[in-house]
């Protein structure tokens, strides 16, 4: 898809890290991790990224300053993954291509994963493909919850599943294609309505679903490619892995 646009998410302080150094600035394989997610993305075709940041917004601007196609946006409060694409709308607002939207701490993405993701956005004529994997390790990450006949119905993070959704192995990866107009009418729709108090982006999918839209969730990526960084353990095991790539 030729006209795609990625939104990044970098805008977060990670305590877990123990460093002053912003999280996406922390380095595997020589360089920042969110390089590596800005990698992904432009093999999946992105043409313009925006990098949304916030803790540190400075110093993250000032690293990736050389990238010619990457712009920035503030968000000044951390409300949630919602609130930050909030923050990138006079980015969109006028964008009727693909968006894809990612985040920052997960380097070892693959740019043909997401080539996928865009590819069914195409094939379904859907409005959103949600991103998954499979995995038995789903302590702390969103479930997929499907029908009776396996469609996608909402992602549901584990602060706010029931002890049925906590057993589902099928895990929101964090990776979304949506198409541009229909992300930004969704977002008007976003409430603070979950156990953290945030605008969750995951909910944007529910919205449109809810509305009769063709939503669906494509387990095509494979785990490791969702394996985020929260801690200095986490950076050596993703660049021992990227290494052994």
């Amino acid at each position: 898809m030729s006209d795609t646009m990625a939104i990044i998410l970098a805008a977060g302080k990670s305590k877990r890290m123990k460093s002053e150094l912003p999280k996406v600035l922390h380095q595997v394989c020589d360089r920042p991790m969110v390089e590596h997610v800005l990698d992904a993305a432009r093999q999946a075709g992105a043409t313009k990224i925006v990098v949304v940041v916030g803790h540190k917004a400075e110093e993250v601007k000032q690293a990736l300053s050389h990238h010619p196609d990457v712009s920035f946006a503030l968000q000044a409060e951390q409300n949630g993954t919602g609130h930050a694409v909030m923050c990138c709308e006079n980015d969109f607002k006028n964008h009727t291509g693909a968006i894809l939207v990612l985040t920052g701490d997960t380097p070892l993405l693959k740019g043909e994963s997401l080539q996928g993701l865009l590819d069914e956005l195409s094939s379904q004529s859907a409005v959103c493909i949600v991103g998954t994997a499979e995995t038995e390790s789903n302590q702390g990450l969103g479930r997929i919850v499907r029908n009776a006949s396996g469609e996608f119905l909402k992602i549901v993070e584990e602060k706010d599943a029931n002890e049925e959704e906590k057993k589902i192995t099928e895990i929101n990866t964090g990776c979304f294609a949506f198409s541009g107009p229909e992300l930004l009418s969704a977002l008007k729709s976003l409430r603070p309505n979950n156990a953290q108090g945030e605008y969750y982006l995951t909910d944007c999918a529910e919205i449109l679903k809810s509305e009769g839209k063709n939503v669906a969730a494509v387990c095509s990526l494979d785990i490791s490619e969702a394996m985020g960084v929260n801690t200095q353990e986490q950076l050596a095991e993703v660049e021992q892995v990227m290494l052994k790539r």
